[in-house]
């Protein structure tokens, strides 16, 4: 006899005999028979080395235990699950089930505490697509691909069939896979109109692959599994916001201008200034990483991570920045979690033991490339209220509006953090623990909303702490899944899962075995970054190697041009960035968060909207004057020419400086669309 148990119309679990299934709001989540368990528990021994951020991890799985048989238990709104391996066994683990909000929480209480290893299957269906895992750069669509969720760097090229990547292996150790990500999230959202939601900081393995589920292993048995289901995709980024937090808006200078990349001392930084205000380029900020001095190694230009500035490399830098502020231009920096063994605050650091120790209780540093780090512990909260007093003391209070807070994917996993707690453990939580240190000496400050750091790493719980992201280091070339195209699945995979704020280095920034950027790749990058939220340079690694800005007269018209587009979306990029700020809704976002209807949108991952009115097609491949773009059903004007088209494929002309973009007919921004369209000219 077919029993059912419904708790207040949120979820239901339907049992017949020794078979059972919960559905959430009439989505099927949880199967379950003797035969076809859906949860798994185990153990395993890990293998996990670190060169220089790049993570090796092996997992030898010592045994595999299937949970066949359950006794359902209903308490209340709350119904309780016990699993067994065998019909007569004893327990080894409870999940309960209770409503939380508008929401699921499957939470586990794992009853032998040598089982380090667990498995979930979520039912699945053939059709399903999913999104999300955090920043993926790769692939958008999930489906089909397995990615172990763990941050660190993306590695170089991040193709193993592509000499870039096998080059940067057998230099390097630093090659990188489709799946490695500094921002990996246990997030995802299907076409089901559901999101899921793991809460652990355990190394995962989410596995799209199979039809009927999806396998999530996960090394530990998770605090609880959130579901939340939602009538439309802009629903479900709400209610996953509400929850994980959401980013402030932008402030109003972000707008005002490009955030030129220039390092090299303040008398090549003013010459840099004067020559492009002179061509009547519209600046917003300076981004000077070098601000604390540099050093130079094989891999090229490298800073001294030392969080002071450095008088003998920028004299009078103090003052200047006061007058650049006069002038509506402001200073951005740039810091890490990490203190060079030579500086003073590594001294500082250690004389107080705020930073994290060998195992044994030793001296721990880390190498970063010919040169070493002290890991600060923010395990610590006195370490972490001293180095947030070195933001405010040596950058806000200095003069700054914003900077890189760069790196914290690189927790090594052999170290001995202050709290006892694992490093294994605590290693993607360390991405969220360093947002959270620079937001609360923005905080402690006073600008919160004011100032912008921007972030490449990130974790669950970033949302709230972290302003902006950027997309990391990409390759100065254009490969799909390292250059130009790939910030484009990046964007929109993070503002799936939360975070929906994101630009990238305007031209990429590896340049590695024989990489060098051409003019052709830096117009296209800046072409694009006219309709994100961010336009912002970056010199590269290796700054000889690279076009940049200031190249020739025609590469500075041209960015002098796209800031013009740029500057004159403001109020559109305003309403955006408040929208995101208020509800959670990524500034920019796939074709069928508007379009939900369109099947074909489903499956666009190089195109993307800005906002519900524009819909921008760059273009990533070399030599190329003319695109296709995929237009949703609707009225559509294209921006250069102003020339009216239906949904469908269409094929535009796309010359340098005219990245295919398209508004909708009835967009109440039309006239400043026009007027934007006419400032490249």
């Amino acid at each position: 006899m077919l029993r059912t148990q419904e708790v207040q119309n949120v979820f239901e679990v339907n049992q017949q005999g020794e078979e059972f299934n919960v559905q959430l709001d009439g989505r099927l989540l949880f199967k379950h028979s003797p035969a076809k368990p859906f949860i798994f528990v185990g153990s395993g021994e890990e293998t996990i080395d670190m060169y220089r951020g790049n993570f090796k991890i092996k997992d030898y799985v010592v045994e595999r235990v299937a949970l066949r048989y359950a006794t359902v238990r209903h308490e209340g709104e709350t119904c309780r699950i016990a699993f067994r391996h065998f019909s007569h066994d004893h327990e080894l683990l409870t999940m309960v089930l209770k409503k939380d909000g508008e929401g699921l929480r499957v939470s586990f209480e794992l009853v032998d505490p040598l089982f380090n290893r667990f498995w979930v299957r979520v039912a699945a269906d053939e059709s399903e697509k999913i999104y999300g895992c955090g920043e993926q750069l790769s692939y958008f669509n999930l489906r089909g691909k397995n990615f172990p969720l763990w941050t660190s760097e993306p590695g170089v090229g991040r193709n193993k069939s592509t000499y870039t990547t096998w080059q940067a292996d057998v230099k390097d150790q630093a090659g990188g896979d489709y799946y490695n990500t500094n921002y990996p999230q246990p997030t995802y959202v299907s076409t089901n109109k559901y999101f899921c939601h793991v809460e652990t900081t355990a190394f995962a393995d989410f596995d799209f692959q199979r039809g009927d589920f999806h396998e999530l292993h996960i090394w530990e048995a998770p605090a609880s599994i959130l579901f939340e289901t939602g009538e439309s995709y802009k629903s479900l980024v709400e209610k996953l916001t509400a929850r994980l937090g959401r980013q402030p808006e932008l402030p109003d200078w972000t707008f005002d201008g490009i955030w030129l990349g220039m390092q090299g001392g303040t008398e090549i930084v003013q010459e840099k200034i004067d020559r492009a205000l002179e061509k009547g380029m519209k600046i917003g900020a300076l981004w000077c990483q070098d601000w604390q001095g540099k050093r130079e190694t094989s891999f090229g230009k490298r800073l001294m991570w030392n969080w002071k500035w450095n008088p003998e490399m920028y004299p009078e830098l103090d003052q200047k920045i006061k007058e650049w502020k006069q002038q509506g231009i402001k200073f951005l920096g740039y810091i890490n979690p990490y203190v060079a063994v030579e500086g003073h605050l590594y001294k500082e650091a250690y004389e107080k033991g705020y930073l994290a120790t060998s195992l044994d209780g030793s001296d721990y540093v880390v190498d970063f490339g010919e040169f070493d780090c002290g890991v600060v512990d923010f395990t610590n909260e006195d370490a972490c209220e001293w180095y947030q007093n070195v933001i405010k003391e040596n950058m806000i209070d200095f003069g700054m509006d914003g900077w890189m807070a760069d790196f914290g994917e690189y927790l090594p996993t052999d170290l001995k953090l202050h709290s006892g707690e694992s490093a294994t453990m605590m290693h993607n939580a360390w991405p969220v623990m360093w947002a959270k240190v620079n937001h609360d000496a923005v905080k402690k400050a006073g600008r919160w909303g004011d100032i912008v750091y921007f972030m490449r790493a990130g974790y669950s719980g970033t949302q709230g702490y972290c302003p902006l992201l950027w997309a990391g280091d990409q390759s100065v070339d254009w490969s799909l899944d390292d250059g130009l195209a790939s910030v484009i699945p990046a964007a929109l995979s993070a503002g799936m899962s939360g975070n929906g704020v994101h630009h990238s280095d305007i031209g990429g920034y590896t340049s590695l075995h024989g990489n060098k950027r051409d003019k052709e790749l830096l117009l296209r990058w800046v072409d694009m970054a006219a309709f994100t939220p961010v336009m912002r340079s970056h010199e590269g690694n290796r700054p000889g190697d690279c076009c940049q800005y200031d190249h020739d007269e025609e590469t500075l018209n041209h960015f002098v041009k796209m800031t013009n587009v740029f500057t004159t979306l403001k109020p559109y990029l305003k309403a955006l960035t408040k929208e995101n700020a208020e509800k959670g809704i990524p500034m920019q976002r796939p074709l069928f968060m508007e379009y939900e209807n369109d099947k074909k949108a489903y499956d666009i991952k190089y195109q993307y909207m800005l906002g519900s009115d524009l819909v921008v097609a760059p273009v990533y491949e070399e030599g190329k004057d003319k695109w296709s773009v995929y237009l949703p059903e609707d009225e559509w004007v294209h921006f250069w020419s102003g020339k009216e088209t239906n949904g469908g494929t269409v094929e535009v002309d796309a010359p340098l400086g005219e990245t295919p973009v398209f508004y909708r007919k009835n967009s109440s921004y039309g006239e400043l669309f026009k007027e934007a369209a006419k400032r490249k000219w």
